[in-house]
């Protein structure tokens, strides 16, 4: 192997580029959020720029998330051996890879409108404070899940246009309530799933002091997850059925709640295996639910 191979490796793996499950929780929500806000298909430019700004953006985050972990991943058995971590990637490599990531996605945005860049920014920020949310927060995957939920008020944004001004006004209406209340509602799954994650790596947490829902929850834990995931599907049915074939919307709930019952065996004995299995598993609820935004628009 070349030492350019070796390096696009490293790379590759840093962004975990093998593991699209993370992009693809960004993704699915943002498209639903898209289809919803444009009544519809939304054309192939935001489609476009949804689905490879999120891949951009994921990976901009693993950057700095793996920046500003190093210290802690060395102690936790599933990451002890990421490229920064370990040494392999140095910590200017992985911020430059990131920031290259980052304002490629920033140049999508642009095409878009001044609304969306604008929100785009805010997005940028939340990002950044996920990862030392972990050590202040007791429950830091809400940070996550605001930061997860983000591409839902842009999609909204890039839809309506909201003219060529940046006034604060402008900013603002651009973003209905509908958008911000999807925004909890997907928040409420991102609670779900990365909780799964976080009991994966519980024991660990526990010993170097980091903050996770997982630890928070404690007993409780698999019954909030649950909760999480039924208020998830509560609040958008809420939201979207006046907008969607209600029979569509009817089948997808019974296929995404098999789903759900499905979690809930996985996790129930808190193993490792089972924990990690149900949160790489999520993205399949993330596509029914998309799936029926989708097919409910369709036929309706």
């Amino acid at each position: 192997m070349t030492m350019f191979s070796s390096r696009l490796a490293l790379y590759l793996d840093l962004i975990r580029w093998n593991r699209p499950a993370g992009w693809l929780l960004l993704l699915w929500p943002s498209l639903s959020a898209l289809w919803v806000a444009a009544g519809g298909w939304p054309g192939w430019h935001l489609l476009l720029v949804f689905v490879l700004g999120t891949i951009l953006m994921r990976s901009a985050g693993c950057c700095v998330n793996d920046v500003a972990d190093r210290d802690f991943d060395r102690h936790v058995k599933r990451t002890a051996q990421r490229p920064v971590t370990s040494g392999k990637v140095s910590v200017k490599e992985a911020l430059a890879l990131g920031a290259v990531l980052a304002l490629l996605a920033f140049g999508l945005v642009l095409t878009t409108n001044t609304v969306t860049i604008a929100w785009s920014f805010a997005a940028l920020a939340v990002t950044l404070i996920y990862p030392y949310a972990k050590r202040y927060v007791a429950m830091p995957q809400a940070v996550l899940g605001v930061a997860f939920s983000f591409g839902i008020p842009m999609a909204f944004a890039a839809v309506s246009g909201g003219g060529d001004s940046f006034s604060f006004s402008a900013v603002l209406d651009a973003v209905p309530w509908l958008a911000w209340a999807m925004l909890i509602g997907n928040l409420f799954w991102v609670l779900a799933y990365d909780t799964e994650y976080a009991m994966v790596d519980r024991d660990d947490d526990l010993k170097i002091g980091m903050k996770t829902s997982a630890i928070t929850l404690g007993r409780f834990d698999v019954v909030a997850i649950t909760a999480f995931y039924v208020l998830h599907l509560l609040i958008w049915t809420v939201l979207l059925i006046d907008r969607l074939h209600p029979w569509v919307w009817g089948a997808t709930l019974l296929v995404a709640a098999v789903q759900v019952g499905w979690h809930y065996r996985l996790i129930r004995d808190r193993t490792r295996e089972g924990c990690f299995r149900a949160f790489r598993m999520n993205h399949w609820l993330g596509f029914t639910v998309f799936a029926g935004v989708v097919l409910g628009h369709v036929a309706r």
